[in-house]
């Protein structure tokens, strides 16, 4: 057996209380290296996707990267995969922190949970065991209370992922959060309501020495050694004010979503929620995820509401953009707060900020029922509405019980004006950067595995030469509001990030400049296979079109690969972007062919045979 892998997963059934190990093949890791790739290979070859989600049946995979846990760059990160309860297509949630990297040291490439407990539970890992524990007195509790206790009793050394509230009562926009008042999450796709329904509160680990050997450990330590430096200067900016530092400049590009994504310019509301303005005044402390050079988390004090002065992980830019731009909320306070929040209640912040913003759209538009309106009134820029909605949705009261299902399945309730306020692609909320502003992202969106995901491309880093093409082998200077050349980036980069879910690595590597031949050299030398730059594409191409396979096998076709009208006919009126709209259907049509699919986005016989899928 090769080295960075153990060739073992352990199957949990909670209804039974049963264990069981199952090997998992050299061959697999070599075409799908681990986290979401080798899940999604296990997914389809057990026809999963025939179970539908929030059944008994249906599993919770949890996979760590080929190279987590190892002293490489931001190799952190361990996958959350299922279907999703929102979209009813391939999830995977990615997370980074600490837990991930303990999770590889339980003996164990991944994990396979599936049935119902009887009563609440969460899982323990430690010393080569697993062990069932009750959770019934941790059920209704948030997710750092449910810390707190876990490691009261267990020691402050364990790692835990935890669902809160929102999950518990199978809130389809919650997730699972790693590492308490650190609060890194496993936050898309609503996977914190797929363990709720299982009844499973936590996973805890208690981290071992155990790591799979390496084939070369010395040549490891030296490429490492060779890149840090780089890395930490081309990614300084995050370094000192976190992902939250680009909301200004975002705004400056007509990237930035404002009032629903209605609005085109708000430079002193961006000022005023940016990552610099809250460092100003709440910044506590950096925080570094495993083996992390970028140290991009911020921990900050809250500055209002119920866990007023009290320290939490500090907003990302999603989330700045999310419960600043988009509902016009110009109080960086309330953001704090509302980030807090979400993490204490196990609410994705990006779905979360998203259907308050529609929500508040509906209220301008007197489309929400007064037996509803029970708070404080959702008008653009309440902060306490944010607050208020947030305990709601986890509730499930009153207008939570609707904006709990997300804003695809929400609308409808509200009549067919209100569809035209729900932004998304393929049910899941879009993440925050404007189609309109870089063009490139319509691609990402439209034919990204999980819905309106930013992260399975981040071509707006090309386009704006945060990261330049080159570096991929393509060009540098793009139009950002022009179609030329945009199908081939997106297709390059999906390609090279899904490989980042496979192997464990945190995205922002490519802040720091890392180029494919650098991120091959380490599975190289981690497993001693022979394993180039153009491995890596092919690797990523196979594993891009496996959960495109799962999806269409799922109903997904072109009809799906769509952005909401809001982004495809209106444009932004205003700021930097202002006039530009995404010639989608051209640009797709270029994009199959690149991708070998037929004018339907099925993979074709040749396409399937070529990546031996």
């Amino acid at each position: 057996m090769s080295g960075g892998f153990y060739g073992k997963i352990l199957e949990i059934d909670l209804t039974a209380k049963r264990f069981k190990e199952t090997a998992v093949g050299e061959d697999d890791f070599r075409k799908y290296l681990g986290g979401s790739g080798l899940a999604a290979n296990i997914f389809r070859e057990r026809r999963y996707m025939e179970i539908a989600p929030m059944t008994e049946e249906a599993p919770l995979m949890i996979f760590s990267g080929l190279l987590t846990g190892y002293n490489l760059p931001t190799a952190c990160k361990a996958a959350f995969c299922s279907i999703s309860p929102a979209t009813g297509i391939w999830a995977e949630a990615i997370v980074g922190g600490y837990w991930p990297a303990a999770f590889k040291t339980t003996g164990f490439d991944g994990i396979i949970i599936t049935g119902r407990s009887e009563k609440p539970v969460f899982l323990y890992f430690a010393d080569g065991n697993v062990v069932f524990e009750d959770a019934s007195t941790l059920w209704g509790k948030d997710v750092y209370e449910t810390v707190d206790h876990i490691q009261e009793e267990y020691g402050d050394d364990v790692r835990v992922a935890a669902i809160g509230p929102a999950g518990e009562n199978e809130v389809l926009i919650s997730s699972v959060i790693i590492d308490g008042r650190s609060a890194r999450a496993a936050g898309r796709c609503g996977l914190g309501a797929v363990l709720g329904n299982k009844n499973l509160k936590a996973i805890a680990i208690k981290k071992s020495s155990l790591l799979p050997a390496v084939a070369d450990k010395t040549g490891l330590a030296e490429s490492r050694k060779q890149i840090i430096p780089q890395i930490r200067e081309k990614a300084r900016g995050l370094t000192d004010f976190g992902t939250a530092g680009g909301v200004g400049v975002v705004e400056k590009l007509g990237d930035l979503p404002i009032r629903n994504w209605t609005k085109g310019s708000w430079p002193e509301g961006a000022a005023a929620v940016s990552g610099q303005a809250m460092a100003e005044e709440y910044f506590f402390k950096h925080y570094a995820c495993f083996s992390c050079p970028i140290r991009c988390g911020k921990e900050m004090k809250v500055p209002l509401g119920p866990y007023k002065d009290t320290v939490s992980h500090g907003p990302e830019y999603e989330t700045a953009a999310g419960f600043g731009a988009m509902c016009l909320n110009e109080d960086p306070a309330y953001v704090i707060a509302a980030n807090d929040l979400c993490n204490r209640l196990g609410i994705d912040t990006i779905s979360g900020s998203a259907v308050i913003a529609f929500a508040m759209e509906l209220y301008e538009h007197d489309l929400i029922p007064p037996a509803l309106l029970d708070g404080p009134e959702p008008v653009w820029g309440s902060g306490e509405a944010i607050l208020a909605l947030l305990s709601k949705i986890a509730h499930r009261q009153g207008l939570g019980e609707y904006l709990a299902q997300g804003v695809k399945k929400a609308a409808p309730h509200f009549g067919s004006l209100a569809c035209e306020f729900a932004i998304e692609s393929k049910g899941l909320e879009f993440a925050y950067h404007d189609p309109r502003a870089f063009t490139s992202m319509a691609i990402i969106y439209a034919t990204g595995n999980r819905g309106a995901c930013h992260l399975e491309g981040l071509t707006y880093f090309n386009e704006n030469r945060a990261f330049p093409a080159s570096i991929v082998g393509l060009k540098d200077e793009y139009d950002p509001h022009s179609s030329e050349d945009k199908p081939l980036l997106a297709r390059t980069m999906q390609d090279y990030m899904v490989t980042f879910n496979a192997l464990g690595l945190c995205k922002f590597l490519i802040r720091g400049h890392v180029p494919p031949s650098a991120i091959a050299e380490w599975v190289a030398r981690t497993t001693g296979w022979d394993f180039d730059r153009e491995e890596l594409f092919k690797t990523g191409e196979r594993i891009f079109n496996l959960k495109r396979i799962i999806n269409n096998e799922l109903g997904i076709s072109r009809k799906d690969d769509t952005l909401s009208p809001r982004l495809l006919v209106h444009d932004r009126g205003e700021g930097a972007a202002a006039g530009s709209l995404p010639h989608l259907g051209r640009m797709l049509n270029e994009y199959y062919a690149l991708r070998g699919w037929s004018p339907e986005g099925i993979p074709s016989p040749e396409t399937i045979d070529r990546l031996a899928l």
